[in-house]
């Protein structure tokens, strides 16, 4: 028997195959190509903010003129009438005169979108409009007594 003899180069178990080191480093480089790749996609389809571009009072008419429709909504709250909208807008109230009465409105933000609210005296109704016009959405919201 002989006793231990230096290393020469040669080992007694095999090599760890490349292949095996270099698995994990590939399957995360393509998970951060597929993600970079997804949110470059997601940003260039992502459908454009609709924006309230400027409110008008024409007598008995508030108009609304945005970048592309809203999604909108009727509500009647305690006596008030409410329109709900997707959209993007600044706070901004005024007034309107319906049949010689003052009816004020108060656009707001919400979490949703915005809150156009209508209070008078009296019940209010309303009826609304919407069409393209010079490339911009005409929102006209008539209102009337009820």
């Amino acid at each position: 028997m002989q006793g231990p003899e230096p290393e020469t180069g040669r080992h007694s178990s095999a090599e760890t195959d490349i292949r095996r080191r270099l698995l994990p480093r590939f399957i995360g480089s393509l998970a951060i190509l597929g993600l970079l790749l997804g949110l470059t996609l997601g940003r260039a389809f992502k459908p454009e903010v609709t924006q309230l571009e400027r409110v008008e009072a024409q007598g008995d008419r508030l108009v609304l003129w945005f970048n592309r429709a809203p999604q909108q909504t009727a509500e009647h709250r305690d006596g008030a009438l409410a329109f709900v909208f997707d959209a993007r807008v600044e706070a901004t109230q005024g007034r309107l005169q319906l049949a010689g009465r003052p009816v004020n409105w108060r656009l707001q933000k919400t979490p949703a979108g915005a809150v156009l609210h209508f209070v008078a005296t009296r019940p209010l109704k309303g009826e609304w409009q919407g069409a393209w016009v010079d490339g911009q959405w005409r929102l006209s919201i008539d209102l009337h007594e009820g």
